[in-house]
Formats: C-alpha cells, structure tokens, sequence
C-alpha cells in the first residue's frame, strides 16, 4: 500500500499492495522527506499533505493491525469474513484494501463495490474514503444509491445501497463489472442484503475470480460461518469497554428519567453531545417537545443545549461533528440528538460522549393475511444495544441504559428479527422471478421467510398480472420490474400509458416515493401551515393535491434565480424542500426508464374531467387492493379486504375540506392507535368492477361492500343476447379493449 512506498520508493507493485509489514517505522519524518516524490497510484498525481494525516488518523483504527492478515486471505481464498465492531474502522479500510487488490492485479476483473443499508452512510463513506485515498469522490470513488449516482465508467471503488447493488442484477446477473464485493452493515439484516448473500453463492460459483468481502459484528459470525462453511475469518480486537449505567424504571415514567439525566449530564460540566434512542418517531416528537420547553433557557455557566430530532425514517440530516458548530458560533453548544432504530447507522461523530437508551423500539411487522403493517412495540436486540454503545468515541463516554441487566439478558433476543420474516416480500418475489430468468432463481437466505408471506406476495403479483399460467414472469411483469417501485404502482403506471395519463401518474408515484412534501407542523405556526397548504388542495383527493404541489414547486423552481429563493419558497409555505428536490430525481428517473423501454407518453392534460377520470382509472389498475369504504357516513372506513376500521388521515385533503367521500383508494395503511389510511382519492363501486380482476373480486369475503359491488356489476353487465346473436367481441376480437391485454 501507499506507506509501505514511503519507505521504498521503488518497490515492486506486489511489495507495495501486500506489505509483509503494516507498522510504519520511518514515522512522521520520513512521511514528509518523502512527500514529494509519492505518487498516488489511483490517479497517477502527487499526494496532498492532508493525504499523509489522514494516514495516520488511519493506522490509528483498530482495524488497521489486522490489514496484513486481511491481504493475505483475500489473495488465497474466494470468500472472506471479518468480524468487527463498530467503529473498528472496517467500512472505510476494507474496501480501500480492495481496491489495492484490484489494482494489483490491473483491475482485469473488475473494480471494487461495498454495499450499505442506508443511504446516507452510503454517501458519507464515499465522502471520506474518497479524502483519505485522495481522490475526487464522482471519480475514482463514487457512491450509488436510489434515484442519485455518482460514478463513472473508470470509477474504481463504488459505495451503494444494497438494494441498488440487488438491482443491478437484473441488467448484470454476475456483477461482471467488479472483481471484489464488499457485503457490510449486514447486521441491518435487510431484504436487499440478505437475497445479495444468497445468490452471491451461485454467483462465486459462476466466476471463480470474483472475491466476497463480509463485513459482520461478533454476534453475526457463527451464523455467516454456517451459511458460507470454511472460510477465513479476520477478527478485529475490541475497544476497550465504556462505562455502562443500568436505570431501570416504569416505562411510562422513561421520558422524566431522560430529562432529567439531560439536565444533571449538563449541569456536570462534562463535554460531549448527547445521542437519546426512543422507541420510535412520535416519541422522538413528545421528547422533542418536552425537552425544548424545559431546557430553552441558555445556561451562562454551561452553555446552551440544541436539541436535533433525527427521524431515521425520512433520515433528514446527518450528526455532524461538533466543531464546525463551535466555528461558526462562538457560544458553547452541547447537541442532544434524538432519534430512534435504525439511528445507530445515521450518526457518525467523535463529539458523543453520553448515550441514553430506552432498550425498546416500534418494530414495524407486516401481516400477510390482511395486507396491512402495523407497529409492535418489542425490546431491541443486544446487537442493537451493543451499536448503540459503540457510538461512543472512547472509553472515556457513558451509556445510560433505562432497563435492567436482567432485562438485556433474558427479554433481549441476539439478534434483530430479519427483515425478511416481518415485510411486505411482493417486490423481492417480483425480483426473484426476474433475476430466475438469468439462471440465478435459487436463493439460500440466512433465515426462511412465513410461508403465508411468500403465498401472499405470489397472489398478489397474479392479481397485477404479472405472472402467466406457469406462475413465471409474464411480459406484463418483466416491465413491471424495470421500475424501483412497489409493483402497485409499476402497475398504475403501465396502466396510465393505455389511458393517456402517464406524465400525472409518474408525478404521483415520484411524490408518493419521496418523504413527505410537508413540513411537521411547527409549534405556534399550526393555523398558518394549514391555510398554506389548503391552497394545494384538489376537490378529487390528495393524489391530485401532491400534483398541485409539485406543480407549484416546479414554477417556483424555474421563475427562481437561485436555489436558495426555491428553499425560501418552501419555507414560506411549510413544504419539504428536500423532499421535493427528492422527488424531482425520482420523476426524472421514472421518466428515462418509459422513454428507454418506449412506453408511449401522452401530452399532459392536468385539469381537465376526463384527464381526472383517466388518473383514477390509472390509480384503481394498480391499487384495487387497497380500497375502503365508509360504513355509516362519519368517516369510520371499513378495508374491503379484511374487517379493519380506519378514518382519514387528519392533514388528508377530505379532513381538511370536511369531505367524506363514501369510497376511498388509499396508498398506505399502517396498524397503530388511530388506524389512519393516508394519501387517499374517491373513487366508485363502477370503477372497481371495470378495473380490478374478476378473480380477485369473487376471493373477496362476504360483506355488505362486496354486495354492493356485486350490484353495480349487474348493473354494468351487457344486456343478454338472443339465439343466433354474436356478441361484439365474437364478431371483431380485435375491438377488445386494450385494458384486457395488461390485464
């Protein structure tokens, strides 16, 4: 590697990139007396001086003593396992090994790709790693992820999501454009990585020289071990351990418990951020409130506490470290950072100091046999509490844990539950089918998934026609999967192409993909964010609100003269503007893939009736599944699917026209307190029996809804023919709508 040449200048390639010797025993002197003459290998320039300090910072990580052992397996074995915690240091430097590796051997099998569960890690360790190998990130290093890319053709090292890398298979089943993959943050236990670690096997098998990274935590190990048989293990030392603080108390009684170890932490004089974990988004909401009010008053002695609500589902921000606050604010900050699971991989600073874990989280667990999620309330696993002590940047920090050591040991499962065996598996099925196309249909996951959950995402994939009689992809499907949707919508808008409204639809899919558009309505500023947003509304329902939102978006955008107008714009009226610029990637995204698949692609006609009736038409093809219906006209709407009550969501555009349409399409529901359905449009029993299968509509249970279906079915059916008559169809086949053949 690059400072085994600082001592030898002229060495030979193998010497440099597989060092006998990771200890540097020329030091800092001899770093600098070499300096000038170094080259970087990657892009053939002279290293910067920032290059040789982070050199340092580097040999430093724990992870770093075991580099010789790492390079030596890697050169011998296909597959290789190294087990870490986190913070070792294994994210940023095995792939840069990897990468030496590949340029060892003049990449003749490709480059390097390392894959992430989450999206910001994904750009951060492209970030850094780009700094460290002193590169430009979008060059030699580059990250991936969904609806943003930035690479190139003669990108060496590439950081994605995996879901992004489980894509790429479709179009490259073999991955034949990398000679090493990098597997990590495998402990996320995502659907996307674990279909990578079971048909990466078949694919090891097909290429030979392709070699397999695993990066995984301790806990992780014997199970990788028995899913991969022997193969070698590089094991990083741990840290040493932090001070842990046990505080079991009543549950209810958890929010006073973090107050008040807010305040005496503050009050302490001790330096460092604090990191809160909370069960889930609304608690991070109460506590943001609560904590706020009670500690809005700067502190001369202490200085001042901001308090940073980081929801890991929208991921909205990233910890940044804590000295670019104290530049640009002379006052001492201390940062209180709330958040909730999957946090752990969000926050990335050296300035914590002090974490506060409740030891329980809202697992979201999907029920196949009503099609609905809901939020179960359940103890994290020890893995998760051991990524939560770790964020800790040394010995010298504490972990305030709001549970028992009895608790962590007896209610406290190893391992999270895979992702696997507790979600919607109807876009993994449809990949599955996809990628079984290549020759690559046997998948051997770590853990099975509920055979209800795989007959459930089978049915409905049959249901949106995206199956043939043999039950293997129908064209229909193959389409279908081209796009990184849910298959309900990949369906609506292969629909929206037959009823001349695909520019709407692919707005409506962006936003719906996208975080919401609206901001959380801020305290005092409620009656304001709502007389903002009621001038997006639309009389048909919030399919259409989110295009008048988009649309003004986009107005404001081109009439704008900088960026910075378009985020005041949004501001001013309580939008998102990370959401929308989010959603902009993604219809642009939508948009290449029809034209690259050459769907056809009618001029917009937003506005007009039957342009309206085409967007439901189009919404109903795809979500016929998901339709509610209000049972006695004050909101209380009965799913037609299973005998779940739910009511509009209160910010829903019919809450706040005071609307209540009797039959709604809605695009989520979610199990919880209040049973909200969000995102909803009127919609009719006629459109219905139109537009959803035959098939799927006599599987329906006996209801009053269905009854009434059934009556405008009878209503809708052609008059009887007499004897010797032909129908229409019989006569001219070819008249068939063209609704049958999607269908």
């Amino acid at each position: 590697m690059e400072e085994e040449e600082l001592e030898c200048p002229d060495s030979s390639s193998e010497k440099r990139y597989f060092p006998e010797s990771l200890d540097s025993s020329d030091g800092e002197e001899g770093l600098l007396a070499c300096e000038d003459l170094e080259l970087n290998p990657f892009d053939g320039l002279p290293y910067s001086s920032r290059y040789y300090k982070l050199l340092r910072e580097r040999e430093a990580l724990p992870i770093w003593t075991e580099k010789y052992s790492f390079m030596e397996n890697l050169l011998q074995s296909q597959v290789v396992i190294v087990s870490g915690d986190a913070k070792c240091g294994k994210s940023s430097q095995v792939p840069q090994w990897c990468a030496e590796y590949c340029l060892s051997v003049h990449y003749q099998h490709g480059g390097v790709v390392c894959t992430q569960a989450h999206k910001q890690p994904t750009v951060q360790l492209a970030l850094r790693v780009a700094d460290e190998m002193d590169v430009n990130i979008g060059h030699e290093v580059g990250y991936v992820i969904p609806f943003e890319n930035c690479c190139t053709s003669e990108t060496i090292l590439r950081y994605c999501t995996d879901d992004m890398l489980q894509r790429e298979m479709m179009s490259s089943p073999f991955l034949a454009s990398y000679g090493v993959i990098v597997l990590d943050d495998i402990q996320e236990r995502s659907i996307a990585t674990d279909v990578l670690l079971g048909l990466l096997k078949g694919v090891l098998l097909a290429r030979p020289e392709l070699k397999l990274v695993i990066n995984t935590p301790p806990l992780l190990l014997s199970k990788l071990s028995a899913h991969y048989g022997d193969v070698p293990l590089v094991e990083v030392p741990s840290r040493r351990p932090v001070e842990v603080v046990h505080l079991s108390g009543a549950p209810e009684e958890a929010l006073e418990s973090i107050l008040r170890l807010i305040l005496e932490i503050h009050h302490s004089g001790e330096k460092g951020d604090i990191v809160v974990f909370l069960a889930c988004e609304q608690d991070i909401e109460k506590a943001y409130e609560t904590v706020c009010r009670e500690c809005c008053h700067p502190d001369a002695d202490h200085g001042e506490l901001v308090v940073v609500p980081l929801y890991p589902r929208e991921k909205c921000a990233l910890f940044k470290p804590n000295d670019e606050t104290e530049r640009s604010c002379p006052a001492p900050q201390r940062r209180v950072v709330l958040t909730a699971s999957p946090g752990e991989a969000l926050i990335g600073s050296s300035s914590v100091r002090f974490v506060i874990d409740v030891g329980v989280e809202r697992r979201k667990v999907y029920n196949p046999r009503i099609r609905a999620s809901s939020r179960v309330r359940q103890p994290i696993s020890q893995s998760q509490a051991e990524a939560r002590k770790q964020i800790l940047s040394s010995s010298s920090g504490k972990l305030f844990c709001l549970y028992s050591e009895e608790f962590a040991s007896k209610d406290m499962r190893p391992l999270q539950p895979a992702e696997v065996q507790v979600a919607n598996l109807t876009s993994m099925v449809l990949f599955m089918k996809r990628i079984a196309i290549a020759g690559l249909g046997h998948c051997d996951l770590l853990n099975r998934p509920a055979p209800e959950s795989l007959m459930q995402a089978l049915e409905d994939l049959d249901y949106l026609a995206a199956l043939d009689n043999d039950g293997n992809l129908s064209e229909f499907g193959i389409i279908m999967s081209e796009f990184p949707l849910d298959p309900q919508l990949s369906k609506s808008i292969l629909a929206s192409c037959e009823f001349d409204c695909v520019d709407e639809m692919l707005t409506i899919a962006a936003m719906v993909t996208a975080p919401s558009c609206f901001s959380h309505l801020p305290r005092g500023a409620e009656e304001a964010a709502l007389t903002c947003w009621k001038t997006f509304l639309h009389p048909e329902g919030d399919h259409f609100t989110l295009i008048n939102v988009y649309k003004a978006y986009q107005d404001a955008a081109l009439s704008s003269a900088s960026e910075h107008c378009v985020e005041k714009w949004c501001h001013e009226r309580f939008l998102n503007c990370a959401a929308l610029r989010m959603a902009g990637a993604v219809r642009a995204e939508l948009v290449d893939i029809v034209r690259r698949i050459e769907l056809p692609y009618a001029e917009p006609a937003f506005g007009s009736q039957e342009n309206t009736l085409n967007i439901k038409k189009a919404l109903l093809s795809g979500f016929f599944m998901q339709i509610a219906r209000d049972v006695d006209g004050s909101g209380n709407y009965l799913m037609l699917t299973h005998k779940q009550v739910a009511q509009l969501h209160p910010l829903s555009s019919y809450s706040l026209s005071r609307k209540t349409p009797e039959w709604v399409l809605f695009h989520k529901f979610n199990i919880c307190e209040n049973n909200y359905i969000r995102i909803t449009s009127e919609t009719s029993p006629e459109l219905f029996v139109q537009l959803a299968p035959q098939y799927y509509f006599s599987n329906l249970p006996p209801s009053e809804s269905k009854d009434i279906l059934q009556q405008a079915m009878d209503r809708l059916a052609p008059a009887p023919t007499t004897k010797g008559e032909q129908t229409p169809c019989e006569k001219c086949p070819e008249t068939t709508e063209q609704r049958c053949a999607l269908q």
